[in-house]
């Protein structure tokens, strides 16, 4: 009789528990990125036409301040849902007197859509540029948007947090991953 279907069984049941019970209790916006503690990549994006804001690029984050990198797209739902909570990140009056900034990146997104999303959601950016393609996206690592980098003002990435940022995920997780940055 051969082992083989009893080792095939062993290395399903270790997948399964692997899949559904050793990862219960760990946070999805918490995906490991390999840009921690680097150097932002590098890339320069062109103003989002219309918006009266700046362009982007490598070098605005390495102007001696924290910056909040927000990948988001006007198509993209929960880019909606997390958008009350970086008006507030935006306003933040502590945060605005530490020279903390937001900036966003439009991708894959048509500039008229993404004129219309900020004109009827807020626009809470410092900058914005277009990455029509999807090349600097893919330079930041983006697995969805949105995401969003704290970025030191050295232009080193120093958190990623995927998916959208909820009230209690700007309170619990990000507002204390800026303040490491601002130390």
């Amino acid at each position: 009789m051969s082992a083989l279907p009893l080792i095939g069984f062993a290395v399903l049941a270790g997948l399964f528990l692997y899949m559904f019970v050793g990862r219960q209790g760990r946070d999805p916006s918490v995906l490991p990125s390999p840009l921690i503690g680097r150097a932002a990549p590098t890339f320069v994006l062109e103003a989002l036409p219309g918006s009266g804001k700046p362009g982007l690029s490598d070098a605005d984050l390495r102007q001696g301040h924290t910056t909040i990198v927000n990948l988001f797209a006007s198509w993209c739902g929960p880019c909606r849902v997390e958008h009350p909570s970086l008006r507030a990140l935006a306003d933040n009056p502590l945060l605005k007197e530490k020279g903390v900034r937001l900036v966003g990146v439009a991708y894959k997104d048509e500039p008229a859509n993404a004129l219309k999303f900020l004109s009827s959601e807020g626009d809470p950016y410092a900058a914005i540029g277009m990455d029509l393609k999807g090349r600097a996206a893919i330079d930041w690592g983006l697995t969805g948007v949105p995401e969003t980098f704290v970025v030191r003002g050295d232009g080193t990435i120093a958190y990623k947090y995927t998916g959208p940022i909820t009230e209690q995920a700007l309170r619990d997780k990000v507002l204390p991953e800026i303040e490491k940055t601002l130390h």
